[in-house]
């Protein structure tokens, strides 16, 4: 069976950049990590989640 493959929901292209990104809550008690999937063809970025910690301070 074969997986399926990433698509930009607006282009349709398939080729993307992989980035790493945090972002702080509002107050700064939690940071959110997130994986960004970034569309080579019309630069599209896709948000998925890496999980959040409340003992993630930089």
């Amino acid at each position: 069976m074969m997986e399926p493959q990433l698509q930009c929901p607006l282009c349709h292209g398939t080729e993307f950049d992989r980035e790493s990104s945090r972002q702080d809550s509002r107050w700064g008690f939690t940071s959110h990590k997130m994986t960004l999937m970034i569309c080579r063809r019309c630069r599209y970025v896709l948000h998925f989640s890496g999980g959040r910690s409340i003992f993630d301070f930089d």
